[in-house]
């Protein structure tokens, strides 16, 4: 009983202290899964960044279509391109804004009273949806849509 006791701090540190070769080589197979001409940014250890379309990734090295051979034990971080999101957080922005607005109409009209100061007879939901719809709209719009997406990082 006493033995299993003292395995279990063993076994669990160990399990720890190999995370991170099995972490890193999982990343590296992900890596080695991208097509050939995706586009590549790679960080070097040096602090050098290549950036062009891969052409092939074996099991220690790299290989860009512009020729540059990279070691892995160089590379420090690669991030793949991907298709910018901007159309689809600008519909995002839109829906949302439309809601706002569709509820701030909806508040507006249902207090309508002698002494509102804003009351637009039963027309604020036709008002405020539209117009916080195109409020969202360029606010999601002008969100950042990150094109780089990371793949690897060497532990």
């Amino acid at each position: 009983m006493r033995i299993r006791f003292a395995l279990f701090p063993i076994t669990l540190l160990s399990c720890f202290l190999t995370q991170p070769a099995i972490a890193q080589n999982s990343e590296w197979q992900t890596l080695k899964a991208l097509p050939p001409s995706q586009q590549l940014r790679v960080s070097l250890q040096s602090g050098k960044t290549h950036q062009g379309e891969l052409l092939n990734i074996g099991d220690d090295t790299l290989t860009l279509i512009s020729g540059q051979i990279l070691q892995r034990q160089d590379i420090r971080r690669v991030w793949v391109k991907r298709e910018s999101k901007r159309g689809k957080h600008t519909l995002i922005g839109a829906g949302i804004g439309a809601g706002v607005g569709l509820g701030l109409g909806a508040a507006i009209d249902n207090s309508c009273s002698r002494n509102s100061i804003i009351c637009t007879g039963n027309r604020g939901k036709a008002i405020g949806a539209p117009v916080f719809a195109l409020l969202g709209a360029g606010i999601g719009a002008a969100l950042p849509s990150k094109k780089w997406h990371e793949v690897y990082r060497s532990r």
